[in-house]
C-alpha cells in the first residue's frame, strides 16, 4: 500500500482512514476487532477516533471507541509502530463546555493513553476551536506532550482558514511549533467549508488534511434514495438534510459512473477525495466486511479526467 505524507507531521498514512465513532455505537467489540483485523490486513494503517467517541449513545460516557481500539491493539499482538493512531481533545466530557486549556488536555491525554492501552497517541487533534483558550495555551500543551513523548504530532479539526491562520502566526509569535494537520468536513455535498482560502492555505503551508464526514454520513452510498429510506436508520436523522436538490443530482452523477466503471458511489465519492491535491486521506466508517471491502476499493480506483470534472460539478 502507497502512504501518503500527513503533511508536516513525519506521520506515513495510507490514503484511506478508518473512522472509528462507530465503535461502541453501530459496531460493538466483536465487530470492531473483525473490521480492524481486515482494514490493516489490507494494508491500511490509520484509525482515526475521539476521546468523546461515542457519547451519544444512552448509556455511554464517551470514550468507547478507543477502548474498544485500545484492547484491539492488545490482543492483536501487532508492533504498536503498524498502526498510526489518531484521537482528538476539547470536547465537553463532562467540564460543561469545549475545552483546550493545558489542564484540561494534560488531563485528557493520560485517560487517552490508558484507554488506548499505549504510550504514545501518533497525531493528537483539538477537536474544536475553544474561544476561552489562547492558541497559545494549546500550541505549548501539544508541544509539551511531544517533549514528553506522549504525543508524536498534532493538529486541529474544524477551524477555518482565518482560526488556522490565526494559530499559525500565534504559534510563530510565541516560538511554539505549527498545527501540522488539519481535519475539516468536505465530502462532494459539502465543499464550501474546505474548497477555497482554507484549502490553499492547507496546500501553501503543507498542512496534512484527512477528511471527516467523508460520505456525507453515509448519503454518498447511495443507499437513502428518499425519507422513508432513512426511518429507523442510526444515521437517518443525518441523511434526510441531505435529499434536495443538491444532494439527488450528484446521487445520480455517482449513479451514472457506476455503471460506467462498476465502482460503487461510495467507492467513487472517496476516491473522489483521495485525487484531490489538498486531501491527504478520506475517514470513512464500516459496520461490516462487505462495507469495509467496498470503502478500502477506493484507494485503488483512478477515476478519469471526465469523472472528476462531472463530480466537480454535481457538487459544485
Amino acid at each position: 500500500m502507497q502512504k501518503r505524507n500527513l503533511g508536516r507531521t513525519g506521520l506515513d498514512i495510507a490514503p484511506l482512514v478508518f473512522g472509528g465513532n462507530v465503535f461502541g455505537w453501530t459496531a460493538d467489540e466483536k465487530t470492531s476487532f473483525t473490521l480492524l483485523d481486515a482494514f490493516t490486513d489490507a494494508g491500511f494503517n490509520a484509525i482515526d477516533t475521539a476521546d468523546v467517541y461515542s457519547s451519544w449513545v444512552p448509556g455511554n460516557r464517551g470514550g468507547e471507541s478507543e477502548t474498544i481500539i485500545g484492547n484491539w491493539l492488545k490482543q492483536s499482538g501487532r508492533p504498536r509502530d503498524s498502526v498510526v493512531l489518531i484521537t482528538k481533545v476539547g470536547s465537553d466530557m463532562g467540564q460543561g463546555h469545549r475545552d483546550l486549556s493545558r489542564k484540561w488536555i494534560m488531563e485528557a491525554v493520560e485517560a487517552s493513553l490508558r484507554r488506548l492501552q499505549t504510550d504514545h497517541i501518533d497525531l493528537y487533534l483539538s477537536h474544536w476551536p475553544d474561544d476561552r483558550t489562547p492558541y497559545e495555551e494549546t500550541l505549548a500543551a501539544h508541544a509539551a506532550l511531544v517533549s514528553a513523548g506522549k504525543v508524536r504530532a498534532f493538529g486541529a479539526s474544524n477551524l477555518n482558514a482565518a482560526q488556522l491562520q490565526a494559530s499559525f502566526e500565534a504559534a510563530d509569535r510565541a516560538g511554539l511549533p505549527r498545527y501540522g494537520a488539519l481535519q475539516p468536513e468536505y465530502n462532494l455535498y459539502d465543499r464550501a467549508g474546505f474548497e477555497g482560502p482554507l484549502a490553499a492555505l492547507c496546500t501553501r503551508e503543507h498542512i496534512g488534511v484527512i477528511t471527516y464526514f467523508s460520505l456525507a454520513r453515509g448519503f454518498l452510498s447511495g443507499k437513502y434514495r428518499s425519507i422513508a429510506d432513512t426511518e429507523g436508520k442510526a444515521r437517518g436523522g443525518g441523511v434526510a438534510g441531505y435529499l434536495d436538490d443538491k444532494g439527488l443530482p450528484i446521487l445520480a452523477t455517482l449513479d451514472r459512473i457506476s455503471a460506467e466503471t462498476g465502482a460503487k458511489p461510495a467507492e467513487i465519492a472517496l476516491a473522489w477525495l483521495i485525487a484531490k491535491p489538498a486531501v491527504t486521506a478520506p475517514i470513512a466508517s464500516a459496520t461490516n466486511l462487505e462495507q469495509l471491502k467496498s470503502l478500502t476499493r477506493s484507494a485503488g480506483l483512478a477515476l478519469s479526467a471526465e469523472h472528476m470534472a462531472a463530480l466537480d460539478a454535481a457538487g459544485a
